[in-house]
């Protein structure tokens, strides 16, 4: 053989091994130019009926008018989200799996189980932040505590002897209610841990504890029908729908803020033309009129965000609970 033909016959067959790579290359680009082109699941790890699960679904809905293809809603509860943010984690990143979380599963509830199957900011991509969950301070409505200067001044003069109630250990209600007492002094209350946030709501209404910090979306029915008395809202500015009701930060510790999130995510390594598809959607459907009606109904105030403003706002979070959390000792059982 001539070298020229040995030359030749050797670029044969280099080209014909390149051959599946080069096809290959066009059809994941023609999939993703297709997308969506069949229907896309959001996993919920929380309960149907939870303020995160109606407003997904409400952004759900609204989603797949504009993407011509519907999304499915699956809550996976258990294990305090650990479970559906583990399938979310284990998915194959083709933009057909999306993740519908509270910021709990993300940057709390890994510091507060031993054993967790994913690590939240290395196997998500962030999409969105949706919406935050404003959170206020309760009492029952014969309770002698009248304000939150009252309640911080309760807990200073009988440590340990002051009940709160939560939705489990690590909730964002225990961690909401340890971030306060560690501001306000490193104050001691007992902790009285509830199965979900409602059943913690109704044991303040009922006179087990003394109080609870909870989010505003799951204790109003309560304080609409005169069953809680709001004393103070965790917020920057007070709340259009509590005029009257102060601030913790103007009316008992100043700098105190607390809040927690509905946000998407993605699995990690989804490609960057279907996340920002995902990301303008998600845009659009919050910018109609309806969606923010029936969202903000869920005692959530809309934020919208891009997945890089999602990702420093993760990375912020779950530093701040990690501390938290470790300083407090505070672990599963």
């Amino acid at each position: 053989m001539k070298p020229t033909t040995r030359w030749s016959h050797r670029l044969a067959i280099a080209l014909l091994a390149a051959v599946p790579s080069l096809v290959a290359l066009p059809g994941t680009a023609r999939a993703q130019a297709d997308y969506p082109s069949k229907p896309i699941r959001m996993i919920i790890p929380l309960a149907a009926g939870s303020a995160v699960d109606n407003a997904a679904r409400v952004l759900a809905h609204a989603m797949s008018q504009g993407l011509g293809q519907s999304i499915v809603i699956e809550n996976q509860p258990g294990a305090a989200g650990l479970i559906g943010a583990a399938r979310v984690a284990r998915t194959v990143p083709d933009g057909y799996t999306i993740g519908g979380f509270n910021d709990s599963i993300l940057t709390m509830v890994p510091h507060v189980y031993s054993k967790v199957d994913y690590d939240a900011l290395k196997d998500f991509d962030p999409l969105s932040l949706v919406g935050t969950i404003e959170w206020g301070l309760v009492v029952r409505p014969d309770s002698p505590i009248k304000t939150a200067e009252d309640f911080l001044a309760a807990a200073k003069a009988s440590p340990g002897q002051l009940k709160f109630s939560s939705g489990g250990v690590g909730s964002p209600q225990h961690i909401g209610m340890a971030l306060l007492a560690e501001q306000a002094g490193r104050l001691q209350m007992l902790h009285v841990p509830y199965k979900g946030a409602t059943p913690g709501a109704v044991a303040v209404a009922a006179g087990e504890v003394d109080a609870g910090f909870q989010g505003l979306g799951t204790v109003t029915p309560l304080i609409n029908a005169g069953k809680l008395r709001l004393l103070a809202v965790g917020t920057r500015t007070r709340l259009p729908l509590y005029k009257d009701v102060p601030t913790i930060d103007e009316s008992a510790l100043k700098g105190f803020f607390f809040n927690s999130w509905f946000a998407l995510v993605m699995p990690a390594g989804t490609p960057a033309s279907i996340m920002d598809r995902l990301s303008s959607d998600v845009g659009k459907a919050l910018a109609l009129p309806d969606v923010r009606e029936k969202i903000a109904a869920q005692g959530m105030t809309l934020v919208g965000s891009s997945p890089a403003q999602m990702r420093t706002a993760l990375k912020t979070q779950f530093e701040l609970y990690r501390r938290l959390i470790q300083d407090n000792n505070i672990k599963a059982e």
